[in-house]
């Protein structure tokens, strides 16, 4: 029997390789600079699965891709997917979510005790030669402990936050979602707020919706002006659900007290950009979900998502949009 050809666009652990190899006849990427749009498309002309890092997939990537039935993204994200484009040819789309909440939900309160206790900016004040005797009033930072966390998008990522952030630290929990979660209310006492109210409320506000028309640029120059003075904003969503533009102003006017982002309108973060500028800002490189375990696991969940859907199977992580 023919075993039907994948392309798997990404280095994957061992294991997750000898899984495909079972099911499906396979190239695998193996070059030290990663696949990106064009080396991508010279390569699936005959193939009827990909497993790819979260690369454009549009009108010309699919008329490249005759034979194609679907693409396994290794990533929680698949606004690089064209619906409408993936719809009218019957291609299957899956990410990987789940696996990677707990690894992010971490990763979100190391930027709020960070930017709080402004661990980054004094961890280079001594190492730069600047501590004296007598020093005590600069190095104030801001409670976590029992003050107050907004959650914008409260999905299986910020129901972990939740947890921790009532569980951990005693904290008052409230959030903004489409529809309510009476079951994070009921088991941790959140309190739902319009989004207004949320921003004028909380002491930390923690950003983690999808990027959809609807969310693009959700936090502009009003929405940051409707914070208080002393609140930290953590981003750990998408970037182009914050206008950049207008958090960089929020900052520099000392609308908001502090700022942790792991995401950015453009990716790689320029070198010009004032928030690499900025002692109030921590910088992350887009690492929310970047411990070895954790991406094992998204690689191995992409890697059933791609068998299922090339064997005729519907995959477990079929994207919303996608579904029937």
């Amino acid at each position: 029997m023919v075993k039907p050809k994948v392309l798997i666009a990404k280095k994957i652990p061992k294991d997750v390789e000898e899984y495909i190899a079972k099911h499906c006849d396979y190239e695998i990427w193996s070059d030290d600079k990663k696949a990106n749009y064009n080396t991508i498309i010279d390569k699936i002309h005959d193939v009827e699965g990909i497993l790819m890092p979260p690369i454009r997939v549009d009108e010309n990537f699919l008329e490249h891709a005759p034979k194609l039935n679907i693409i396994s993204n290794v990533s929680v994200g698949y606004n690089n997917f064209d619906i409408e484009a993936m719809k009218k040819r019957n291609i299957i789309g899956t990410n990987t979510p789940e696996v990677l909440n707990n690894t992010v939900a971490d990763l979100i309160f190391g930027l709020i005790i960070a930017s709080a206790r402004r661990i980054s900016e004094l961890d280079r004040y001594v190492k730069e030669g600047n501590w004296e005797k007598g020093d005590d009033e600069i190095f104030f930072g801001k409670d976590i402990y029992k003050s107050s966390l907004g959650i914008i998008g409260m999905g299986r990522i910020g129901q972990c936050v939740a947890k921790r952030a009532k569980l951990g630290f005693d904290m008052d929990v409230y959030y903004h979602n489409r529809n309510k979660r009476y079951d994070i209310e009921d088991s941790l006492g959140a309190r739902y707020l319009e989004l207004d109210s949320l921003l004028g409320t909380c002491d930390f506000v923690v950003l983690m919706t999808p990027l959809t028309d609807e969310t693009y640029h959700l936090m502009d120059d009003d929405k940051f002006s409707k914070m208080k003075k002393d609140a930290i904003f953590i981003n750990a969503s998408r970037g182009k659900t914050v206008d950049e533009d207008a958090l960089i102003r929020a900052l520099q006017n000392n609308k908001i007290l502090a700022a942790g982002l792991d995401v950015y309108e453009q990716e790689p973060v320029s070198s010009h950009s004032p928030l690499l500028k900025m002692k109030n800002v921590i910088t992350l490189p887009h690492i929310a979900s970047s411990t070895e375990k954790t991406r094992n696991k998204m690689a191995m969940a992409a890697a059933q998502n791609l068998v299922q859907g090339i064997c005729g199977e519907m995959p477990k992580d079929v994207v919303p949009e996608l579904r029937d």
